[in-house]
């Protein structure tokens, strides 16, 4: 075979390999194959953008849970004026509850401006969802809705209070502990009669009815 074949065929088959990998490379895309990413994302508009939406549940492996779950996600936003979320949804509605780090209500969570806030985790804001039917380790649909009206809708992934996600998922209310120096009320043993003993009274008790003498007055024995 001349050089020239040889070249030639070498270039065909450089050719046809640089096709194929640039096939599959095409076809290997979350949008080509139809699959959700690892990392569910979103943005709004062209200042927010929301990372690594994830509801998590309890210490569930796999399967179906139904009950309380924690929704984490990374809001950011390039924008020059505060952003506030005003609520949360996931799957057939069920709405989170909004806290702040130490546990008290939030109405709203901002996102301050050219900055970011990451909600769910220690030391973050947080929102708990009391009750959701979702597929561990599969993807729930989770609506986020600002203060200004916008709104965007993600498929959130549903991952265990494990392995990355340890300390995210929801934790149970602590039971009420008594109050420390608190001494029950003793109950005195019961012995016999428990009615104390009429005090004695000084002097004869007059009969009912009975004329009584005025102070002073001096009786006289057969004086005339």
């Amino acid at each position: 075979m001349s050089r020239s074949l040889r070249r030639g065929s070498i270039a065909a088959i450089a050719a046809i390999a640089i096709a194929s990998l640039s096939s599959c490379a095409a076809g290997n895309t979350p949008d080509t194959l139809q699959v959700k990413p690892d990392n569910a994302a979103a943005t709004l508009g062209t200042n927010l953008r929301l990372n690594n939406i994830v509801v998590v549940t309890g210490d569930e492996s796999s399967g179906e849970h139904t009950g309380p779950a924690n929704v984490t996600v990374n809001i950011a936003n390039t924008g020059d004026t505060p952003a506030e979320l005003q609520s949360i949804t996931v799957g057939n509605g069920a709405t989170a509850a909004f806290t702040d780090a130490a546990g008290a209500p939030l109405s709203t969570i901002v996102v301050p401006a050219g900055g970011a806030v990451a909600i769910g985790g220690n030391g973050n804001p947080s929102a708990k969802v009391a009750s959701v039917g979702v597929q561990v380790g599969g993807f729930v649909p989770a609506s986020f809705t600002f203060k200004d009206g916008q709104k965007v809708d993600a498929q959130a992934g549903v991952s265990p209070n494990k392995g990355l996600y340890q300390g995210f998922g929801p934790t149970a209310t602590p039971a009420a502990v008594p109050t420390k120096g608190a001494t029950p009320a003793a109950t005195a043993p019961v012995t016999g009669s428990t009615t104390p003993a009429a005090p004695a009274t000084t002097g004869a008790a007059t009969p009912s009815g009975a004329a009584t003498t005025p102070a002073g007055a001096t009786a006289s024995a057969g004086a005339h």
